[in-house]
């Protein structure tokens, strides 16, 4: 009976032991995260075509503007026998016609003419004076040269509300044989006023300088990772300007790269007085942007967390269960963190290298392997875990979506492209197309995956002041 109890007690002893010893416990060593440097990434260059277009009626409020009041002023009247001063009597409008602007300048004269002779030393000279009222009719092409809209203007026609008199003993009298030679006079001066009153309502180059400018100043995407973007223009490009209905149209393109950096803030590389427009024949059609999309691995060991739950991994009666995922970057690779739960308790250490699938927009893990402590402890310790077996089923959820990631630039981008109004009277609109994947590049605090957008934009200029 007591040979009998003391073996009972023996193998409960085992039993108890046997139980206790089946959750096994593993401390391997963790691979410690890198603490790189701020780093920049590749420089792919992009391109934006910008076509614009310009109301014809703002720049016609601009020329009302510039060219006011007094507009030409001839004051010496032995030269020609003739002083006159031309004043705009209202504002000036102007019309498409046929590809050219037409021009109409209301305008008043107060005109000096003087009738004689000067012989022997002796002067003989009547003066009268006369003013008269009527309308200028120009035409213009239009250009782009040194940032500047510019033309070539023709004067057409002079039309008097009246015919231009004088009145002698009484008797009003016609003078038009006398007034249109001064219209050869003051022609050259009219036309070089509309050129120059032009040229100094559209002269673009500030305010595309002082945008660049703002567009070229780092701003930082993400506060808490310190990721920065960094555009710096590498050439700047126009097309000549065309008049199509009521706008002047014309296209801009800008060849810049973008960076992308972590750290402290980094500085410009905008130099305004290095900027030189090119002129061009013709523009590329889309807008091709190289851009980044900012994985952080505290939002990638969530996703991971959720692919693992309620999953069980092991052979027969070992198992395991994830309770919590950690990612991170070391020397290349990323390292993944499985907090365990089962007959295995502790923290083991996976390593594997970044790749994507364009058909799921997955990031997964490539070579996946336990890391070099890990694999040795479960060697000694919980061989059943250390099974290629088991490790492809746990690979199987270490992936994550990064499509939330890309819908969410997407959208960014959109709303830049809505009627966005960065300046007063300056509309944006256009659209883009899916996002295309290029490539990963691993951070000490992120996934970096480089991404293409194509699309179409462009820029309307509607009540400029």
């Amino acid at each position: 009976m007591l040979k009998n109890c003391t073996l009972l007690i023996l193998a409960i002893l085992i039993s108890i032991v046997a139980g206790c010893s089946s959750t096994q416990k593993i401390a391997a060593l963790k691979p410690e995260p890198d603490d790189a440097s701020p780093l920049i990434y590749d420089n792919v260059p992009s391109f934006i075509n910008l076509p614009i277009k310009i109301k014809l009626k703002d720049i016609e409020n601009q020329i009302n503007k510039v060219l006011t009041g007094l507009i030409y002023e001839d004051n010496t009247i032995e030269d020609d026998n003739y002083e006159v001063k031309i004043w705009k009597l209202a504002p000036i409008t102007l019309e498409n016609e046929n590809g050219k602007i037409k021009t109409i300048l209301p305008l008043k004269a107060f005109v000096t003419y003087r009738i004689g002779t000067d012989k022997f030393g002796i002067s003989l000279y009547n003066t009268k004076e006369f003013n008269f009222n009527g309308k200028v009719t120009l035409v213009s092409d239009v250009g782009l040269t040194n940032w500047k809209m510019t033309s070539t203007t023709e004067l057409k026609s002079l039309d008097w509300n009246e015919s231009p008199s004088i009145t002698i003993l009484g008797k009003s009298i016609p003078i038009t044989y006398l007034i249109n030679p001064t219209v050869r006079i003051f022609k050259s001066k009219i036309e070089k006023s509309i050129d120059a009153a032009i040229e100094k309502s559209v002269d673009f180059k500030p305010n595309v300088l002082d945008a660049l400018e703002k567009i070229c100043t780092p701003f930082e995407m993400n506060e808490a990772y310190q990721s920065w973007l960094r555009i710096a223009p590498v050439e700047l490009y126009t097309s000549d300007a065309k008049l199509q209905k009521e706008y002047i149209s014309f296209e801009m393109g800008l060849k810049c790269t973008m960076e992308t950096l972590i750290g402290q803030k980094p500085i410009t590389k905008f130099d305004r007085n290095k900027i030189i427009l090119k002129a061009v024949s013709k523009m590329p059609e889309h807008v091709t942007a190289n851009i980044v999309a900012v994985s952080t691995y505290d939002e990638a060991s969530k996703i991971m967390t959720k692919n693992f739950s309620g999953q069980e991994f092991g052979t027969g009666s070992k198992k395991i269960t994830v309770q919590n995922v950690a990612i991170w970057h070391k020397e290349g690779k990323m390292i993944i963190a499985l907090d365990l739960l089962g007959s295995l308790n502790g923290k083991i250490y996976l390593a594997g290298f970044p790749q994507y699938n364009e058909l799921t927009k997955e990031i997964y893990f490539d070579k996946l392997d336990y890391a070099i402590d890990t694999k040795s402890r479960l060697t000694r310790t919980a061989n059943w875990l250390a099974q290629g077996y088991v490790l492809r089923k746990i690979q199987q959820s270490c992936r994550y979506s990064i499509k939330p990631n890309l819908d969410e630039g997407k959208q960014n981008m959109l709303h830049y492209l809505k009627n966005y109004s960065p300046l007063p009277g300056v509309f944006v609109n256009g659209s883009i197309d899916d996002i295309q994947f290029q490539k990963i590049q691993l951070t000490n605090k992120a996934i970096i995956a480089f991404v293409k957008v194509n699309g179409d934009v462009n820029i309307t200029i509607d009540g400029i002041k």
